[in-house]
């Protein structure tokens, strides 16, 4: 899995005053920012790092959604 097969859903977090970037399909996996472009880049970086540990614990690591409805 690659980043570029992730959805990514961004959001305003007033909470945070910032951008959230969460990626539904790993479980955690989110990162923020000032802006939209910030987020994602943010949590680009923490998709490999979640596939990375999850690898590492043998966690399992779920193929990308698209993929699953077009099989």
């Amino acid at each position: 899995m690659s980043m570029t097969k992730c959805e990514v859903v961004i959001y305003w977090s007033a909470d945070d005053d910032g951008f959230i970037a969460e990626v539904p399909e790993l479980p955690g996996c989110a990162a923020d920012g000032r802006t939209h472009e910030e987020a994602l880049h943010n949590v680009e970086r923490i998709v490999d790092e979640w596939i990375d540990t999850a690898g590492k614990l043998g966690g399992e690591i779920p193929e990308p959604r698209w993929l699953r409805q077009y099989k």
